[in-house]
């Protein structure tokens, strides 16, 4: 029996006969500390629906529908700049694979975040929001076929898979789609995929509210089984940051600490891992206590050229964190990405740019390295085409937006 097997076979056995439950409910080691005003600290709020935001979005008038109906069926894709690299190792993206989810009509579109409102699980049924969920699942095949065509083989799996799924009320298990899962990691292992996890802003471990805390290890154990029941190996990880300090960033840590330590199940600590973040925790800040727990730790470029690591330059923190990655035997991941053009101040640079001109300087040789840029697939191709990393599919590229933008506007002219 394969490690794969053996680990799908486990996931399913913890959820036997418990279909019908939601993640459970842990107690906590008593603790004596101030709730954060939620209103005032975003950071600290339970991960509910978000509120209902005012569309933007205008009407669409006859000279717009033509004007999308002028959209070109051969692109004007233009050059790169070549470049040089050691670099051998895998590059991936993020959660939505740009070209197949903007296929026409909108019913043949291919992704794996449908979602919904709390209000709409309360009118259809549990069974409709699980409907969704199966879904996504159903498109993972056919996206990772994609990656595999394009020789795309690192994606980060969305977190909106099975939407609500670890809600305090309406969340569910996924026993209901376990052949399915199963189905997606064979495939992911028969290509040799990685496939990874990256929890939202809610996640906070070291939140002083219990309620929080408690949200947030059902969020671990959901991106869990997900992976569990596709059988992924220690190389499918859940990353997720330290999140806020409350006010005192030793006593956050030391809490990180402890629910790492003492609440979260093993086979959710097994796949944790942590990165730096641009505001609030710098490599060095997680580095002691990744060292410490075994935790690994994700390097992510932008965030410590936002929020620098004193005396401790990127290429000391990817050894350190990367010997962390070895001893666990989990292959070793980066983040990359860059701040958009003509960004100014550290809000509008926090922003990602929507492809990456070149890949960092120092990076190892044999590593995966996502590539976190809005334009997801297409950043790695056009990355592809300038170090000349592997064959590229010309019919897969589009033209960056703003070159994409000037072509349709003539088209339109020319017709």
């Amino acid at each position: 029996m394969s490690q794969r097997d053996i680990t799908v076979r486990r996931a399913v056995e913890r959820i036997s006969g418990t279909a019908h439950m939601r993640y459970s409910f842990r107690p906590r080691r008593s603790e004596t500390c101030v709730s954060p005003d939620p209103a005032t600290n975003p950071d600290d709020r339970l991960p509910e629906e978000s509120p209902r935001r005012k569309s933007t979005k205008r009407n669409i008038t006859d000279c717009q529908k033509q004007k999308q109906a002028s959209i070109p069926s051969s692109w004007d894709i233009p050059d790169v700049e070549k470049r040089d690299t050691t670099f051998r190792g895998r590059l991936g993206y993020a959660c939505l694979n740009t070209l197949l989810r903007s296929k026409k009509p909108a019913a043949e579109a291919t992704f794996c975040s449908r979602t919904c409102r709390i209000e709409s699980i309360k009118k259809k049924g549990v069974e409709w929001v699980k409907d969704l969920g199966r879904k996504n699942v159903e498109d993972m095949l056919e996206i990772i076929e994609w990656n595999e065509r394009n020789h795309i083989r690192f994606m980060r799996i969305s977190s909106s898979m099975f939407p609500f799924a670890s809600h305090e009320i309406y969340g569910y298990s996924l026993a209901y789609c376990a052949t399915l899962l199963a189905e997606v990691g064979a495939l992911a292992e028969k290509y040799g995929h990685r496939l990874t996890v990256h929890p939202g802003q809610y996640t906070q471990l070291g939140s002083p509210r219990e309620a929080v805390v408690r949200s947030s290890i059902r969020d671990l154990e959901y991106h869990c089984e997900m992976l569990d029941l596709m059988g992924v190996g220690p190389d499918g990880v859940i990353v997720i940051h330290g999140g806020g300090v409350y006010g005192d960033k030793e006593a956050t840590l030391a809490r990180i600490k402890e629910t790492i330590r003492v609440d979260l199940p093993k086979n959710v600590r097994d796949r944790l891992v942590l990165e730096n973040d641009e505001l609030c925790y710098t490599a060095a800040d997680l580095l002691p206590t990744c060292k410490e727990l075994e935790v690994p730790l994700v390097f992510d470029y932008h965030h410590d050229m936002l929020n620098p690591s004193p005396g401790l330059p990127p290429v000391r923190i990817m050894e350190e964190a990367n010997e962390i990655f070895r001893r666990r035997g989990i292959k070793p991941k980066q983040h990359y990405s860059e701040p958009r053009n003509g960004a100014v101040g550290i809000m509008e640079r926090r922003a990602h740019s929507d492809r990456c001109q070149i890949l960092p300087q120092g990076l190892p040789e044999d590593m995966d390295l996502m590539i976190e840029a809005k334009d997801k697939e297409q950043a790695v191709l056009q990355l592809y085409r300038t170090y000349e990393l592997h064959p590229v599919n010309y019919e897969s590229l589009r033209p960056p937006k703003d070159k994409e933008v000037e072509e349709i506007i003539q088209d339109d002219i020319d017709t």
